[in-house]
This record gives structure tokens, C-alpha cells and sequence, in this order.
């Protein structure tokens, strides 16, 4: 089921005129308002240790429970994107970022009570300052420091991230060498 159809009545003036447009927005045709689904942002941090080891979780609700994942996860309101990194790979790591780089932003589709959110994923290469200190917490079942020739990208459980993933294990040189 598509999230706007959940909605039957508008919001503003209790009209059962709620209509759709199209897939991203609803109008009302007694008094106007027009609802936009936007997509939600999200992070996600490829985080490599002193040996070039890649950080992989193991995520503990679903969707994808049991499926191995990046640290990461939605931004709140008024926060960055940097931000929202660094909370999202506290919580769930308890790791503090030193350096981060930019990699990409993926569009996708996270499903949630029964819907299918749209995303907008972005990913950053980062360090971390002490990487003893690693301790799943949050939503994170398990983490665990994983050679790049050992991560296989159809083991992850959402599609941006295996995406992601995919393209950074193809350009990872560069990335070790920083």
C-alpha cells in the first residue's frame, strides 16, 4: 500500500475532496491544501579501520532482521546530515567520527508499519577516533571488523545499501590510501 493512500480526508478542512496527483501529492479540491510526500533523509557510514577493514553491523528489527547493514539511520528534525551521522554511528557503535568524506546518496524505499517510506540515503567514508571502543547498542545486534574480499553485498538487507556498497568496493583504493 502506498503511504497517501492512507490518507482519506484532508488534514486542513476534514473534506473527503483529498485527492491524488500524482505518486508524491495530494489536493484538496474543497479548499486547496496540497499534501507532498517528500522523501525522509537517512545516513549511512562506510567505516574503515587502520587496517582497511570495513565496520559491518547486524540489523536487530526489521525490516531486514538478521541482515547485515552499515551504521546509520534517519536524521531528525533540525539536524544536519553530519549531524545525523555522528549521532546515528554513537548510538548504534558508540564510535565518535574524526573524518568524513562524501560518497554518495541513493534513493530508496524503507518498509515501515506496513508501508514503503521513500528515502533519499546518503553515504560518507569515515575514521573514527578509537575503534577499541566498539559496542553494538540501539538497534545494532552485533558489529564486527570485516576484510573488503570478505564482504559480500547480497548479505545486506536494504537495497541502497547494497547499491552503495557495490560501488564502494569498486573504488575502495582510493579511499585507503586517505
Amino acid at each position: 500500500m502506498h503511504v497517501l493512500e492512507k490518507f482519506q480526508y484532508c488534514p486542513v478542512c476534514g473534506s473527503k475532496h483529498f485527492v491524488e496527483q500524482n505518486e508524491k501529492s495530494k489536493r484538496c479540491e474543497s479548499c486547496g491544501f496540497e499534501y507532498f510526500l517528500n522523501p525522509s533523509s537517512a545516513v549511512a557510514a562506510f567505516i574503515l579501520n587502520d587496517k582497511g577493514e570495513l565496520l559491518v553491523t547486524r540489523r536487530k528489527f526489521d525490516p531486514g532482521r538478521g541482515t547485515l547493514d552499515l551504521p546509520g539511520g534517519f536524521c531528525d528534525i533540525g539536524e544536519t546530515i553530519g549531524e545525523a551521522l555522528a549521532r546515528e554511528v554513537m548510538e548504534e557503535t558508540n564510535l565518535v567520527i574524526k573524518e568524513k568524506c562524501y560518497f554518495c546518496s541513493l534513493p530508496n524505499k524503507y518498509r515501515y508499519s506496513g508501508f514503503d517510506i521513500p528515502t533519499l540515503d546518503a553515504f560518507f567514508v569515515c575514521k573514527v577516533e578509537n575503534e577499541e571502543k566498539l559496542c553494538p547498542a540501539d538497534d545494532v545486534e552485533s558489529a564486527i571488523w570485516t576484510p573488503l574480499n570478505e564482504v559480500h553485498t547480497e548479505q545486506f538487507g536494504l537495497r541502497s545499501i547494497r547499491q552503495a556498497l557495490r560501488d564502494f568496493l569498486q573504488r575502495h583504493d582510493e579511499y585507503l590510501k586517505k
